[in-house]
């Protein structure tokens, strides 16, 4: 195949439902790629983000998570007494006193993850709250309704409730992208395995398809050969051929594509962007980490919750910071009209998984 980079186009995800986002696809050998980043390779912001990461870590119960204030232009540790502040202080990073310590917060989400995984839920920890987030969709009711109030009920103010207008439900439509037997999706980033040219898209896609081509009806260019949904959301395709050109850029939709170096984990407060191939390129935040989503096919955990609108066919879709593979477009709500909410899996995760490294 000629030399090309993942693309993606300008839509909306339809209502504001969280929704595996399955639409169209086409294996893009120019589709951005990544691999765990080498110290190296992380941005200024990065750095500092795994910094207080690693603080938070040693502070044990003493910390409740950290987060990037844009405003302020710093990142906050969330701590809960005070020789725990002089320890951030002494970094650089700004201490928040709060109530819940990461330890408590933890506890709320194997409470919910034990007794309230009901299909239309999904939840995650905002730092920037100290609490643990719970969006209900419509589908939520009766019985299993009555079991979520009781289960949040007995957790207290660690626990906030939103509401989504639509239903949590998997979506397959037609675009600009990668297509399988019936499916759309959108390509992530272009990979290696031992040498050899593979691509990642979302879990639920590979299960959709176990072959994919660049155009709707068009010849075989890969083959699908690990898919992983639910649980976690990804797949790793292997092109047909192995000689072909395949760059490590992100589409940006405007003639021009963003160079992909390495893989870093996200950060909550971090400024991100999405490219899939129906609603193009849209930006935003990253809201939680370690969320959970409650599909009606099942439960997918570990997932980047953001502000980030999708639709559907953007599934599979990149997610990155400059230079950096962030995640992969699982589901998600609302459009790029009026706004959205969408999950992304971590793409370090996937690449230690598959074994994968950049082209």
């Amino acid at each position: 195949m000629a030399k090309r980079r993942t693309a993606l186009t300008t839509r909306a995800l339809t209502g504001a439902s969280v929704v595996v986002l399955t639409a169209g696809a086409a294996l893009l050998p120019g589709a951005a790629s990544a691999t765990a980043a080498p110290a190296s390779a992380a941005t200024p912001a990065a750095a500092r983000a795994a910094s207080a990461a690693a603080l938070v870590a040693r502070l044990g119960d003493r910390a409740a998570g950290s987060y990037y204030d844009a405003a302020a232009h710093q990142f906050v540790v969330n701590v809960t007494d005070g020789s725990a502040a002089d320890q951030v202080r002494r970094t650089g990073a700004v201490p928040r006193t709060v109530r819940y310590s990461t330890t408590q917060l933890r506890g709320a989400l194997g409470t919910l993850t034990q007794r309230a995984r009901i299909p239309g839920t999904a939840w995650s920890i905002d730092p920037r709250r100290d609490k643990v987030v719970v969006t209900v969709d419509p589908t939520v009711t009766g019985a299993g309704r009555t079991r979520l109030n009781t289960v949040v009920d007995s957790l207290g103010d660690k626990v906030v409730v939103r509401r989504s207008a639509t239903a949590f439900k998997p979506l397959i439509a037609g675009g600009d992208a990668i297509w399988g037997s019936g499916v759309r999706c959108s390509l992530g980033f272009n990979v290696t395995v031992n040498g050899a040219p593979y691509f990642l898209t979302a879990g639920h896609c590979g299960n959709a398809s176990s072959t994919w081509s660049d155009s709707q009806g068009g010849g075989e260019v890969g083959q699908t050969v690990d898919s992983q949904f639910p649980g976690t959301d990804y797949a790793l395709v292997q092109y047909d051929d192995a000689s072909s050109d395949h760059e490590s850029v992100v589409d940006l939709y405007d003639g021009s594509g963003q160079q992909i170096t390495h893989a870093a984990d996200a950060y909550v407060g971090e400024s991100v962007q999405r490219s899939g191939s129906t609603s193009g390129v849209h930006g935003g935040s990253v809201t939680g980490l370690d969320a959970t989503v409650n599909y009606e096919e099942g439960t997918v955990s570990g997932l980047i919750d953001t502000d980030v609108c999708a639709e559907p066919g953007d599934s599979g879709g990149a997610l990155f910071d400059g230079d950096a593979a962030i995640g992969l477009t699982s589901g998600g709500s609302g459009d790029c009209s009026s706004g959205g909410e969408t999950f992304f899996q971590p793409v370090p995760a996937a690449l230690d998984a598959e074994g994968a490294t950049l082209p």
